[in-house]
């Protein structure tokens, strides 16, 4: 059980829940940071978590009162039914559960085949190496790049200026981490004389992942 549903089961801050844990674990001598994991949050920055077994679960609890105790064992009674395997009583039974067992893996398939985009996207970026422009980005998608231009403009990724013919990156996506600006000249401009940033946008390794779970090409 994580560290942060035993705080949502008890109602304790998550920050208390972990430093109660490291407590435990300073007492038995134990390094609690074998059982640690990372996770995001809703800001998606990175934070730690705790995941432990009964026997540790069992120990926290002993400090806290009868009623949070009693809403953590509840939740471990639910999760070892869940985990129990259960036994047909009857040939009945026995043909049914066959059935429940066949429709299960069918749709755990169908989740594979929805997932594939997805792992797909992650074998792109692994191959990436730092941000690289939209006409490669369409490379590794697999798709023409006007048809990802198109796309990009759309959803509102990239747009134009009134009269320009250069792309721009929508702030948006620059702040989600997506998209990113390259300087590619310094340009005079034709009224003022005062020297201007030309920019191209560029795709991150972030942006090429996200990009990928959208299976634009099959879109398209």
């Amino acid at each position: 059980m994580s560290s942060r549903e035993i705080a949502a089961l008890t109602g304790k801050r998550h920050p208390d829940v972990k430093r109660d844990i490291q407590t435990m674990g300073a007492d038995l001598k134990e390094d609690v940071s074998k059982i640690a994991r990372i996770y995001l949050d809703g800001m998606n920055r990175k934070q730690t978590e705790y995941l432990l077994d009964r026997e540790h679960t069992d120990c926290l609890l002993t400090g806290y009162s009868a009623p949070l105790r009693m809403a953590v064992v509840r939740r471990w009674r639910e999760l070892e039914e869940q985990a129990a395997p259960r036994i047909p009583a009857n040939y009945a039974e026995a043909l049914q559960l066959a059935a429940d067992q066949a429709k299960e893996t069918q749709r755990l398939l169908g989740v594979l085949e929805l997932q594939a985009p997805k792992l797909a996207a992650i074998r792109r970026l692994a191959a990436a190496e730092g941000a690289i422009c939209i006409t490669d980005a369409a490379k590794q998608l697999g798709i023409a790049p006007s048809k990802l231009f198109d796309w990009l403009q759309e959803q509102r990724w990239i747009y134009r200026r009134g009269g320009s013919t250069r792309w721009i990156a929508m702030q948006r996506r620059i702040r989600e981490g997506f998209l990113k600006h390259k300087v590619t000249a310094l340009r005079p401009d034709t009224e003022t004389g005062i020297e201007r940033a030309a920019y191209q946008p560029l795709v991150t390794p972030r942006g090429l992942a996200r990009l990928a779970e959208k299976n634009i090409g099959a879109s398209l």
